[in-house]
């Protein structure tokens, strides 16, 4: 198996260019199955994840064309909806959470919709009951295989409803606001999820013909069309890698430009890094870091220690505490990190420990975090990536640490990072890709 060595302490310097988001593109290619025309869409990464989804389309009959590195044609009109009961396919779909996502727009467009229990980052229990309520709430049966973990929704037409959903699940809201919109009548969803990418996929459903109302808000309301045709759609930048480039160049004391980053839709990102006492200037729609050799965490108003917690959107993304934590580690103060959403992402930090770092774990959802203020650098050592983010905060504390470091499972970083090593080198780390 591949790992990553790293030998730390070298600085980066230039320009880097982020990625298309992950986490909106797995919601655009299962959209793609809503038309029997033609779709393309530009900004598609390269990485594992989104390249199991489209091999998932491929499979099921989805005609697929490259046009270039990064921009796709997806026709879905002579689909085999056979697939999907296969073993095959439970094998295929059960290694990818995304895959869930297609459930929705098969079952409002041929009326059922299949899929595996599906897996991705060891973060915890992660709950499917949003999307399915939902898709019974629009009058689906649904159906569970206990022995296969295998789930069925059949329906002969959807009709629209109003639903209060249980939480703003993004993937939730983005299936279920696939159903409905070819169901009967309309559709109202209360506590939508309304992150940017909930907001790019309305956006694009709307170019297709769809009816949407609410765009931006935590209340769609969705008149259903009878049929969707063919569009063209640009993926947005990735504001987690966003958020990671950022962390790469604090950590390793760097001077770093981040090009188009669509400042609009960064939400929090910019202010909660600023808290951590790093400097950020907006040039156009570029970031520039500049080099800082020290960081000062800032208290709260009234002189208490800060705590940095994920919430729905706008609030700050679980995607980016990991980083957030890693980050800390190097600042002049001291910050409470607390993760409400993901059970187990915090766990990560025994490793950072063992490199040298003073984070204390209070319970599976908060940490304290002491910052050494650079003057005791972290130590490498042998680790293994549990899932993208965790991965990724470890390959930043890698790139800032004394020694050289080795990082394990790192199929979990490849799953959310295109070509980061190779992307990393061109800026001036100490990076190889190598077999262990």
């Amino acid at each position: 198996m591949a790992v990553f060595k790293i030998e730390g302490g070298h600085k980066l310097h230039g320009e880097i260019t982020p990625q298309g988001a992950k986490n909106e593109v797995l919601q655009i290619l299962c959209a793609t199955l809503l038309t029997p025309e033609k779709v393309t869409i530009s900004n598609i990464p390269d990485i594992r994840d989104v390249n199991k989804l489209i091999y998932i389309l491929g499979e099921l009959g989805v005609k697929i064309e490259k046009l270039s590195p990064d921009t796709y044609t997806f026709q879905a009109d002579d689909l085999d909806l056979d697939y999907l009961e296969s073993v095959k396919f439970k094998e295929e779909g059960s290694s990818l959470r995304g895959s869930i996502m297609i459930v929705g727009p098969l079952l409002t467009r041929f009326g059922r919709g299949y899929i595996p229990r599906p897996g991705g980052d060891k973060i915890g229990r992660r709950r499917l009951d949003t999307h399915f309520e939902g898709f019974i709430k629009l009058g689906a049966k649904f159906r569970y295989n206990k022995e296969e973990h295998f789930y069925g929704v059949e329906a002969e037409k959807l009709k629209g409803t109003y639903m209060l959903l249980d939480e703003a699940s993004v993937t939730g809201t983005a299936n279920i606001l696939m159903a409905s919109v070819l169901a009967e009548g309309t559709t109202i969803i209360y506590n939508a999820a309304c992150e940017p990418y909930i907001q790019q996929l309305s956006k694009m459903l709307v170019k297709m013909g769809a009816n949407i109302e609410g765009l931006g808000s935590n209340r769609l309301t969705i008149h259903g069309v009878k049929s969707l045709k063919g569009c063209e759609h640009r993926i947005l930048p990735d504001m987690i890698e966003i958020g990671s480039w950022i962390g790469m160049a604090v950590m390793t004391q760097s001077e770093l430009t981040i090009k188009e980053v669509s400042w609009e839709n960064l939400g929090q990102i910019p202010d909660v890094f600023r808290k951590l006492g790093i400097v950020l200037e907006k040039k156009g729609d570029d970031i520039y870091i500049p080099q800082q050799e020290t960081y000062r965490i800032q208290n709260d108003l009234d002189d208490s220690i800060l705590t940095i917690s994920d919430a729905p959107w706008p609030g700050f993304t679980p995607d980016l505490l990991s980083i957030v934590l890693v980050v800390a580690t190097q600042a002049k103060g001291s910050v409470v990190v607390h993760q409400k959403m993901f059970e187990s992402r915090l766990f990560f930090v025994d490793k950072l420990i063992d490199m040298g770092a003073k984070v204390i774990l209070c319970d599976p959802h908060r940490a304290t975090v002491i910052g050494l203020n650079h003057e005791s650098n972290l130590r490498g050592a042998r680790m293994s990536s549990p899932d993208i983010r965790a991965g990724i905060s470890l390959l930043i504390a890698a790139l800032s640490a004394d020694g050289t470091s080795i990082i394990q499972n790192i199929e979990q970083i490849d799953r959310g990072y295109e070509r980061i090593d190779e992307r990393l080198r061109a800026l001036g780390a100490k990076i190889e890709r190598v077999e262990d």
